[in-house]
């Protein structure tokens, strides 16, 4: 009669938050958490160099995206993958209202020659950056449900499924988002189990046939891919057209030195550079002029740890769907930090993606927290109930 009434006792001395949400507080969503927490105050000082309204802003959104997260450990994961589909559904609508024609402008209308946000009157909404968790997780629901994509067969239906919301996105259009999403497949799919001979086969054909796509791109993607073989061999002749953006991004690298610069020359070298969209895209030339060599080098090992704590996670989560969400998340975070980081040191051509958690953007920042809430939930549960 005794053990009951010790057990009554224990559980007082437990938060009651964690018994209600069946949770462990201590876990590995805490790495990618606390990482991210980091990159956005780093990222929102850094836009404060240049855009101190911006920066505001972003504090807004920033706390938004924080909310946003906590809600997201609240249901299991069951749940969420039960709804998954429909959540990507309601996605791939919104994606749909973008590029169908006739839509008022009031709506949706056209910025820099591209139709990526819904006008909701106070603020604007940039469906692909949800569209990117929301795949995740139906992707992830579809995988535990579908052919065995060990067969050559059963690899090919999931690249079909995922050329929809890609197709949707070029059509904007808005080519660096829709370049995340391959990569990220192919890290799922090696989590769920495909064949490594079959994945490398996919890899290599898609690079023996890049350089096909060339003509089918538009001018200025064409130009940027040349500013950039340029730069790559010493030619400066396009400088001052469109070189200029990733001229003037690798110039206020470089003046960070070793670091950085004190906030108010900092900020003086970047207006003198008139270096474009330099709270958004090329952010992380800010950073590295702000604080220099140690500055950027921190970013990029806290965006590492966001993207190794997602795949920790799912290499150790015994939840299935955990697994291969967290697996994504993991790819696309990780691959989206390193085209921006060498698209801002001129290693790669500029594609317009943002850097996560850093660059300005509401739509960007609630997204991503989104997925570092759904990672700790992950983590939380596998650690308390064995992934169930």
């Amino acid at each position: 009669m005794r053990a009951p009434a010790r057990a009554v006792q224990a559980a007082p001395n437990r938060p009651v938050i964690s018994q209600l949400l069946g949770i462990t507080w201590w876990n590995l969503g805490w790495i990618p958490l606390i990482a991210a927490a980091l990159l956005t105050l780093l990222g929102i000082s850094a836009i404060a160099t240049t855009e101190p309204n911006f920066a505001l802003r972003q504090m807004v959104y920033a706390a938004v995206g924080v909310i946003a997260a906590a809600l997201m450990v609240v249901p299991l994961p069951a749940v969420v993958e039960r709804y998954s589909p429909v959540i990507f559904l309601v996605t791939l609508a919104s994606l749909v209202l973008l590029v169908v024609p006739g839509v008022p402008q009031a709506i949706v209308r056209a910025r820099n020659g591209s139709r990526c946000w819904i006008d909701l009157g106070p603020i604007d909404i940039q469906p692909a950056e949800f569209a990117k968790i929301a795949w995740i997780l139906a992707g992830s629901w579809w995988l535990r449900r579908a052919a065995d994509v060990r067969s050559r067969t059963g690899l090919l239906l999931p690249i079909v499924l995922t050329a929809v919301p890609v197709l949707l996105i070029l059509m904007q259009p808005d080519l660096g988002t829709a370049l995340l999403f391959f990569p990220t497949l192919l890290a799922m799919l090696l989590a769920q189990g495909a064949r490594r001979v079959h994945l490398v086969t996919v890899v290599v054909s898609a690079a023996l046939l890049a350089p096909a796509s060339y003509p089918v791109l538009k001018p200025h993607q064409r130009a940027r891919i040349d500013s950039l073989i340029a730069q790559l061999t010493g030619d400066t002749r396009y400088n001052r057209t469109i070189g200029f953006q990733a001229d003037r991004a690798r110039t206020l690298v470089g003046a960070g030195e070793l670091f950085g610069n004190g906030k108010e020359a900092a900020g003086s070298l970047v207006r003198f550079n008139a270096l474009p969209e330099e709270h958004n895209d090329m952010i992380f030339a800010v950073v590295a002029c702000r604080w220099g060599f140690v500055g950027g080098i921190s970013v990029i090992l806290l965006e590492l740890a966001v993207a190794g704590g997602a795949l920790t996670i799912a290499v150790l989560s015994k939840n299935p769907f955990g697994r291969l969400a967290g697996s994504g998340i993991g790819a696309m975070i990780g691959f989206q930090s390193f085209v921006n980081v060498g698209m801002t040191m001129g290693i790669l051509p500029i594609t317009g993606l943002t850097l996560p958690f850093v660059s300005f953007g509401g739509s960007s920042i609630v997204a991503s927290w989104i997925a570092i809430g759904f990672l700790f939930s992950i983590a939380a549960r596998d650690a308390r109930a064995g992934g169930k």
